[in-house]
């Protein structure tokens, strides 16, 4: 991940500089301004050898060639530019360059600087050195040739101006840098009477391109610097934190009896943080489920080993008696053990499923009304003896549709009001009544039974508890019906609560006044 991080930037960066390292447009502006310059430094020279060079008869007069080499020797050298003056013929009339030579004055050229004593400069200028034969070169221009006697053929230029017209032209040397040249006319009025021809190499804008492109080296070290110091920066604020998680993730993957803690890092305020307090809820979850497995499988246990034990005892009992009454109430228990084991292990199994089929199958609009209707219908028509009297308080005309899935909705209704029957006395009511408060559904059910034991309101929701009418068979219930309720309703979203009826009408917390069962599930 850090070198995913540092690449893009590092890239970004370098072909931004390779984009403004690439000066072809800042060069060419360069050499344009200085054959500019040597434009309007050929039109002085020629206008002063036309004004002051010039003698002979008015109509045929011509350039004087010593007056000429003392204007170019004023006007030209000290520019350290070469100036050459042909006459109409093409022959050559004054050379600066012979000029200077014979003057014995010496000719200033700059030479590239010598390697500066300053270690960081030195640097650059050799990556530099380096870097400047690998980068894209310009046009190619027309090599630069000086040959005696031949000025009209190597130089079109000339012809140009011995025309009338400005002339000018780049040529480059062996070492690949440039001769600008310029040819302008030497007029009498508008007789052309020679041709001045201004040449200069481009040693000074070499230079300047070279200044530019270290001044961009150097800034482009500094931003690479900033750049990767940057990137290990972000690349260690990102991966140490996730490569922290992943680490305490594997250590809860190899979890062997001792809770593995996830780093909090919800104090980031980032995406980081979100993830880091994800897992840590994740893994508390997975605690808590392992925890509820535990304590689920010690209680299965503990359930399935009673009736174990009554059988055991009741076998060994029939091996040791010959009464033939006695063995057969000894057999009656141990079918009565063989039946509750039964109901035990189906209600077990239930319970088992229920999470993997409520994460398995898919969510559906769930008519409550209907549901209530269909459920209570079924029951009118078995139970159609002298129990207690089904009251159904819905509004058919209004719907209550909830999203979940109704195999397992009508298993909760279907336990509560199992469960109402099994405390209500003959003659009392079981009344279920179903309402919309704002986007929440109530159902809730009551019966006119003993109620629930004071203390107990959450007791009954735990598994395998069991606090049966008087009079009623021992196992009868595994007593997970009530849990299996808690559970399926939690799973949709809501709630499950349970009083007694005589609490909630504000007459104290009197079991005598039946239960009440309320149930809160959020609608769409």
């Amino acid at each position: 991940m850090t070198l995913r991080i540092l690449a893009p930037n590092v890239l970004a960066l370098g072909v931004l500089v390779g984009g403004i390292f690439y000066l072809d447009q800042y060069r060419d502006g360069l050499i344009d301004a200085k054959i500019a310059a040597l434009q309007t430094q050929a039109e002085l020279i020629a206008g002063a050898l036309g004004e002051s060079a010039l003698t002979g008869p008015e109509d045929r007069r011509r350039l004087d060639g010593e007056i000429s080499a003392r204007i170019i020797r004023r006007l030209a050298v000290p520019t350290l530019t070469r100036a050459r003056l042909y006459l109409p013929s093409g022959g050559l009339l004054a050379d600066s360059r012979q000029l200077v030579a014979a003057g014995r004055q010496v000719q200033l050229r700059y030479l590239p600087p010598a390697d500066p004593t300053d270690h960081a400069m030195h640097f650059f200028n050799r990556i530099y050195d380096w870097l400047l034969p690998r980068l894209p070169r310009g046009p190619d221009f027309p090599p630069y040739r000086e040959r005696l006697g031949s000025g009209l053929i190597d130089y079109p230029e000339l012809t140009v101006a011995l025309g009338g017209e400005v002339g000018g032209a780049i040529r480059m040397l062996q070492d690949e840098s440039l001769i600008l040249t310029v040819a302008v006319p030497v007029q009498q009025l508008r007789r052309v009477v020679g041709a001045l021809l201004l040449s200069a190499d481009s040693a000074d804008i070499e230079e300047g391109v070279r200044n530019a492109r270290l001044a961009i080296l150097q800034a482009s070290a500094l931003a690479l610097t900033v750049t990767v110091l940057m990137s290990f920066f972000l690349a260690g604020t990102i991966t140490g934190p996730v490569r922290r998680l992943a680490t305490a993730a594997d250590r809860v993957r190899r979890w062997r009896g001792r809770r593995a803690q996830i780093p909090d890092l919800s104090r980031r305020h980032d995406e980081i943080g979100d993830l880091s307090a994800a897992l840590h809820e994740m893994t508390e979850t997975l605690y808590g489920r392992l925890d509820a497995i535990e304590v689920f499988a010690a209680d299965v246990a503990h359930e399935i080993k009673n009736p174990l034990t009554s059988m055991r005892s009741a076998l060994e009992s029939i091996e040791r008696t010959e009464d033939p009454k006695q063995q057969r109430h000894l057999l009656a228990v141990m079918a009565e053990d063989v039946r509750r084991m039964d109901r035990l292990i189906n209600d077990i199994s239930n319970a088992s499923r229920i999470d993997a089929e409520l994460a398995r199958e898919e969510s559906e609009a769930v008519d409550l009304t209907s549901l209530l209707q269909t459920l209570i219908s079924v029951r009118q028509s078995v139970d159609d003896g002298p129990g207690p009297r089904f009251e159904l308080r819905v509004d058919p005309d209004n719907p209550i549709l909830i999203n979940g899935l109704p195999g397992r909705l009508g298993q909760v209704v279907d336990n509560l009001v199992g469960n109402a029957l099994s405390f209500s006395p003959t003659g009392g009511s079981i009344r279920l009544t179903l309402e919309q408060q704002g986007k929440i559904a109530q159902l809730t059910v009551e019966d006119d039974g003993p109620g629930i034991p004071p203390g107990q309101e959450e007791a009954i929701f735990q598994r395998f508890y069991s606090q049966r009418p008087a009079g009623e068979a021992f196992g009868r219930h595994s007593g997970l019906g009530l849990s299996i309720c808690r559970q399926i309703i939690e799973a949709h979203g809501g709630t499950i609560t349970a009083r007694n009826r005589s609490e909630l009408d504000g007459g104290g917390n009197d079991p005598s006044g039946g239960a009440r069962f309320t149930v809160h599930l959020p609608m769409p």
